[in-house]
């Protein structure tokens, strides 16, 4: 089943963490359609808590891979999509972090689509890294940022590793 090249066109299996980008630039309506993505995750009781900030500028761009020492890739790509939590909108709070995973989630799978690559960098809950980042953009108390998403066109295109694992399934009882 596994062995089947249709699998390897399906963005699910295709994505992969990309941490090194070209210098070509991602298109606006690419861009949209990330968002787009994200902003079709599902949410607890719908409440879609997620707001986003565009980062577009070589000075932001690198003052946030110095952030934290696994930042680095926001250096290098053409644009960075911090995801934040918006708790003013959560109906559920506890929720919240499950909704912002499907979102980026959703972003990483378009952005394969779209031909891009992409990394998603943690950032909550490690407060070293929130209170930076909340600082330099100027966040409001009231969001979370989750995650930044670093976007752009892969240096290389790896191959395929599907991580099916047999030994992980267990059926009625563990």
């Amino acid at each position: 089943m596994f062995g089947d090249k249709h699998i390897i066109m399906n963005p699910i299996f295709k994505r992969h963490s990309v941490r090194k980008f070209l210098d070509d630039e991602v298109s606006p309506v690419q861009m949209e359609n990330l968002l787009k993505a994200g902003m079709q995750a599902p949410s607890a009781c719908n409440q879609q808590p997620w707001e986003f900030i565009v980062i577009e500028d070589d000075e932001d761009k690198v003052a946030i891979s110095n952030m934290h020492k696994f930042a680095k890739p926001a250096g290098e790509a053409s644009r960075l999509i911090v995801v934040l939590g918006n708790l003013k909108e959560a109906k559920i709070e506890s929720m919240i972090e499950q909704d912002l995973g499907a979102c980026c989630e959703n972003i990483l799978l378009q952005a394969t689509y779209e031909g891009l690559g992409a990394v998603w960098l943690g950032f909550h809950p490690i407060e070293d890294r929130c209170r930076k980042i909340v600082e330099y953009l100027d966040i409001p108390e009231y969001c979370i940022p989750f995650a930044v998403i670093c976007v752009g066109y892969p240096v290389n295109d790896n191959d395929v590793k599907i991580r099916f694992d047999e030994s992980k399934i267990h059926y009625k009882k563990y």
